[in-house]
């Protein structure tokens, strides 16, 4: 099972939550540490994820979840409600960046994706999830490439994907159904003509 896999099960499945994306991150720029909190619990993986309520009316969360070194488990941390999230920012709308921040009513954090394409796809999970979930007050989304905002999304090519395929599928249907019909209109001319011939031969 893979990282994200486990988060979502263990994470926000006992909350009867789904989780719809996560991207591993770390800080672009160290947090000042108070000197009594030093001496800590030693490394750690850091990711954000989305989430959403199974129950209704759903409510879509993002959660600060860490992997401490040396741990097969996860531990939730900071979560903000999806209305708490001012600003996203993709720092670079003309290449592929893995660096971005986050800029909430209460907290701004500035992060780098573990690669770049996994900051493009939580962007557009994220994008679409604000769409989705947010009547009023959606984020900005800011310096992003418009492969992130536009129609060409990983969510919309699926679906186009899937729809194309029930096309695809619906059309052979159709074709062969036609295929069909017409091999049956044929063994019926050919019924009709063995019977007139077996007609006429018993006349003769």
């Amino acid at each position: 099972m893979n990282a994200k896999s486990a988060i979502s099960k263990e994470i926000f499945a006992p909350h009867d939550e789904r989780m719809l994306g996560a991207v591993q991150v770390k800080r672009r720029t160290k947090k000042k540490i108070p000197f009594l909190a030093t001496g800590g619990q030693g490394e750690y993986l850091t990711y954000i994820c989305l989430s959403v309520t199974n129950k209704k009316p759903a409510q879509a969360s993002i959660t600060k979840v860490k992997q401490f070194e040396g741990s097969t488990s996860f531990v939730r941390r900071t979560q903000w409600m999806l209305e708490q999230l001012r600003q996203v920012n993709g720092i670079d709308p003309n290449r592929d960046s893995p660096e971005f921040d986050l800029l909430f009513e209460n907290a701004f954090d500035q992060w780098v994706a573990s690669t770049a394409s996994e900051k493009c796809t939580f962007f557009q999970v994220l994008h679409h999830t604000c769409q989705r979930y947010l009547t009023d007050k959606k984020p900005e989304f800011i310096n992003c490439q418009s492969k992130i905002m536009g129609g060409n999304s990983i969510l919309h090519s699926a679906a186009d994907s899937v729809t194309s395929a029930v096309q695809k599928a619906s059309q052979a249907l159709n074709e062969r159904g036609e295929r069909l019909g017409r091999a049956e209109e044929k063994t019926e001319e050919l019924k009709n003509s063995a019977q007139q011939f077996a007609e006429t031969a018993h006349k003769v």
